[in-house]
């Protein structure tokens, strides 16, 4: 199995590249059998159905990567030393998650890899991935003279050992700002206001390592991270694609795709 897919625009590109990476299921079969079984048949800390819920991307001329292999597997969003994200003492999974978001361990006793085995996770899933995404970033800005990275995910709307609350629809993320001019923050934060959804700004969440690493605003490379409760396009139960819940956020996020292409023409 490949460890992405990319699909092309369909029509004059854009530069703008989004990625996809917590939506895959799958495990590379040297490791498969070292998992709760049970578990993996469906892993629940996957941004399920993102792929789908952006495929209206390459139909605006956006390039699109994700990622088929299971964040178990190796997490693509996490530093690959382990640093932490944040400094506020919440739970956050490792670079090679142990336990679900629930806290219920994924591996059989004795099977949870160590650090010869995560170094080379890293060097077989991990940086593939980024050297990907970097070569498509370079591509882009070569042609274009400026680039945009968008981080796209999803998380359940309540996990009680990362936040006690609920979280909000929507979350932009930039780093507090540094991962991206003004003006495309601006240009998407004015885009996803106009929705009926409530949206916040670098809280609770403000990027992961990938929107950190390849966001360079001084080298015309900007990156912003969406992440989004599951409820919003999913049923009640947050188990299945909700046809009309999806809609409407597909519309929003095709008119922040527009206010942002107009944003890069600038």
């Amino acid at each position: 199995m490949s460890l992405y897919n990319i699909q092309d625009p369909t029509k004059e590109q854009v530069p703008i590249l989004i990625s996809v990476p917590h939506s895959g299921t799958a495990f590379p079969e040297e490791i498969k059998d070292h998992y709760n079984q049970d578990l993996i048949k469906a892993p629940d800390d996957t941004d399920w159905f993102v792929d789908k819920l952006y495929d209206f991307a390459p139909g605006m001329g956006i390039t699109m990567i994700s990622s088929n292999y299971s964040r178990w597997v190796i997490d693509l969003n996490r530093d690959p030393e382990s640093a932490p994200l944040y400094d506020d003492g919440r739970i956050i999974t490792d670079l090679c998650p142990t336990t679900t978001f629930s806290g219920e361990p994924i591996y059989k006793e004795g099977h949870m890899p160590h650090a010869k085995e995560i170094d080379r996770r890293l060097q077989e899933y991990y940086w593939p991935y980024y050297r990907k995404i970097e070569e498509i970033l370079n591509d882009l800005k070569s042609k274009f003279g400026k680039v945009l990275f968008w981080d796209a995910h999803s998380i359940r709307q309540y996990v009680p050992l990362i936040r006690k609350e609920v979280f909000p629809d929507l979350i932009l993320g930039d780093n507090n700002e540094v991962t991206a001019a003004p003006e495309y923050i601006e240009a998407s934060l004015g885009a996803l206001r106009a929705g009926r959804f409530k949206l916040e700004h670098n809280y609770p969440f403000r990027g992961g390592h990938l929107t950190r690493y390849f966001g360079k605003p001084d080298q015309n490379q900007h990156a912003l991270q969406l992440e989004m409760s599951k409820i919003n396009y999913m049923d009640n139960k947050e188990l299945n694609y909700d046809m009309d819940r999806a809609s409407h956020v597909r519309t929003l996020l095709k008119s922040n795709f527009e206010a942002l292409i107009k944003a890069l023409k600038n």
